[in-house]
């Protein structure tokens, strides 16, 4: 194929057809180094670590080598919302410039899907019987009869923590032993088909970890073959691939086993009366099991608590339980798929469960528990998934490349390639394009306490209190922990005359525009508005961080996996809890500026940062910022501001 430019940088030049086709567009050379070293992975097969500094416009960096490869390339990205724009918005746009006819497609996970067979049989269901629910059901109904692809983004009058959805979508227990009865008719198998047709398939990590740990235990797969894999937002992917080359079962998992043989009991084995009791007694003993537990939900090692006497005992009563239920369930399991389904998931869950029981001092997983208001999940945690990353990756021959805002520490990539085992790769990191010299400034305020003692929170966010007044509000506060937060809003409570906006008040999306509208705004955010949150302008001209964000040694995987590391001669602190703090700050600095133009002040709380040998690692994994211990600095810094502001808008006039 050829193409009317010379080569990737001249098609991201002045003139080339991006800058053509987009209003605004300003080449970047880093943006242009990126597209090569993407464009080589690809053609030589090769693997690619690629940090790019906020602003590079990574996005376009790997669309136009993937579009141009003529190869079949999976993109990969962190949520299903980026996928949506990547589909809808910025592979059209790139499509067009370059004016290709490259097939493209968008695969997202099972449940992502409507089922139209679930939503029959919900349409009948006790539980939905209420009017909120029988309405948010008439919504779905219309929607079913027009959608093409059944992808439940379309329907945006439906809340998505509605209970409907988990009664139509498409489900592998369900979907799975009625899907092929009707393939045209099935949205996901149509999905599927149409991503093994096209040139570039777009999916998110939960998609992409999934297949690779089937093709890894050798069950099939979930995506076609590509020749090349494009992971963006790649900072993300070893804790999503440990969830999917680990296990997990959960009392939903369990209830709906019990509701579905009750379903299925009904329609294929009527005479089956001991069945729905077997049922009936499933469902009884997943809620005493989860009474065993702490009423406040929580997480922990399995070990701290598995000799507890209760917990004991109600593991025993549902172990027999599911047991009694799987050998009831495999008399009747020919009579009808329904219950040969259901035969199979309690098969399997007691399979799990046994694993989970037996095993729990294996030495490979982190064997922990999670509870919630009125459920719990069990879950089996790989101490590393390097070995079978990287045997999934070896099993493709394909080209990889990783790319994020935030792979490296301090310049060093080292820390992101061990955790998915790779041992050789092209390593690139370009700088962000943004002028953070000119416009930022680094604030380090001196004499607080230690994080660790109890009035650390209330004497930073005395601190603050002139630097908010500087900024006139437009701030966010990013806290490590729900506690800091709320003790912050209790604080601030009478004391600013800006608008406070709190994480939980409303839905996130909601809770951003309300930022952006009101435009004086100070928004209090937990590990949620760390990254994946592009608020451009004045609206947000200060980023106020409270901790270095260490995860915590009480989490029950950071735990074992410290303790894992200290077994074998490791060092956790420096080789885990570092980095991965180190990686998480980044994100959280990347909050502030978002576009040329942005402006804005950085507060690091932390003492650590200052008064510990490791913090220099922190400040030189930032953009290079000015530095400050002086408040008075940062007014004059604000104050800058808001002169350029009024120049430029007299010159507007």
């Amino acid at each position: 194929m050829e193409y009317p430019f010379e080569s990737l940088t001249s098609a991201l030049g002045d003139d080339g057809p991006i800058a053509q086709y987009l209003p605004g567009f300003a080449p970047r050379r880093e943006q242009q180094h990126l597209a090569e070293a993407i464009h080589r992975a690809l053609e030589d097969k090769t693997v690619l670590v690629g940090e790019a500094g906020t602003g590079t416009g990574k996005t376009f960096a790997y669309l136009l080598p993937a579009l141009m490869s003529g190869q079949r390339i999976i993109i990969s990205t962190g949520t299903r919302h980026l996928q949506d724009q990547l589909f809808y918005s910025d592979l059209p746009l790139v499509k067009r410039a370059l004016n290709l006819s490259v097939d493209i497609a968008l695969l997202k996970g099972r449940a992502n899907y409507l089922c139209r067979h679930r939503l029959q049989r919900a349409m009948r269901q006790p539980s939905l019987s209420d009017e909120k629910h029988q309405r948010h059901l008439r919504i779905l109904h219309d929607w079913a009869r027009t959608t093409t692809t059944g992808d439940v983004a379309e329907v945006l009058d439906v809340p998505e923590d509605s209970l409907t959805w988990s009664f139509i979508t498409s489900n592998e227990d369900f979907c799975s032993q009625h899907e092929f009865d009707d393939l045209e008719d099935c949205l996901i198998h149509r999905a599927r088909k149409r991503a093994q047709e096209a040139d570039i398939v777009v999916v998110n990590h939960h998609l992409l970890c999934a297949d690779l740990a089937l093709k890894e235990m050798g069950f099939g797969d979930l995506l076609p073959s590509a020749n090349g894999f494009i992971v963006d937002e790649a900072h993300q992917l070893p804790e999503i691939a440990a969830q999917f080359f680990g296990r997990k079962l959960s009392s939903r998992q369990l209830l709906d086993l019990a509701r579905d043989t009750v379903q299925e009991q009904m329609l294929e084995a009527s005479d089956m009366a001991e069945l729905r009791e077997q049922a009936m007694q499933l469902e009884s003993a997943v809620r005493y099991f989860r009474l065993a537990f702490d009423i406040d939900p929580g997480r922990g090692s399995w070990v701290s608590v598995a000799n507890k006497n209760d917990l004991e005992r109600e593991l025993e009563r549902l172990e027999i339980v599911l047991g009694n239920l799987r050998d009831e369930l495999e008399k009747v399991a020919e009579r009808g798929k329904g219950l040969e389904g259901c035969y199979k998931r309690a098969v399997l869950h007691t399979e799990s469960l046994d694993r989970y029981v037996g095993n729990a001092a294996d030495g490979q997983y982190v064997h922990w528990y999670e509870t919630y208001r009125t459920g719990f999940s069990l879950n089996m945690t790989p101490m590393t998934v390097a070995a079978p990353f990287q045997q999934a990756m070896q099993a493709m021959a394909s080209s990889w490349v990783f790319t994020s805002a935030t792979l490296a520490v301090g310049g060093d990539f080292s820390h992101f390639k061990n955790q998915l085992g790779i041992e050789s790769a092209d390593e690139l990191q370009v700088d962000s394009p943004f002028d953070y010299r000119r416009n930022t400034l680094l604030y380090l305020p001196e004499g607080l306490p230690e994080p660790s003692h109890p009035g650390y929170t209330r004497s930073a966010m005395q601190e603050m209190l002139p630097v908010l007044e500087a900024s006139q509000g437009r701030a966010f506060l990013l806290f490590t922990s729900y506690r800091a937060l709320n003790e912050a809003q209790r604080f601030f409570e009478g004391k600013l005359d800006f608008p406070i906006l709190c994480q939980g008040q409303m839905p996130k999306r909601e809770l951003l525009e309300a930022f952006q509208s009101v435009g004086n705004a100070v928004l209090l955010g937990t590990s949620s508005f760390w990254e994946g949150v592009d608020v451009r302008g004045e609206a947000l001209s200060c980023v106020i961080i409270d901790k270095l964000p260490f995860g915590s040694p009480g989490d029950p995987v950071m735990g074992a996996r410290i303790e894992h590391m200290k077994q074998a001669g490791g060092n956790p602190f420096f080789e885990h809890q570092l980095p991965q703090a180190a990686i998480a700050l980044k994100q959280g600095v990347g909050r502030l500026i978002r576009d040329v133009t942005d402006t804005g002040v950085l507060v690091l709380c932390d003492p650590r940062i200052r008064t510990k040998h490791y913090g220099e690692i922190f400040i030189n994994s930032l953009p290079p910022m000015p530095i400050t211990r002086d408040v008075s600095e940062v007014q004059t810094f604000f104050k800058r501001e808001r002169e350029s502001y009024r120049e430029d808008a007299a010159e507007l006039d």
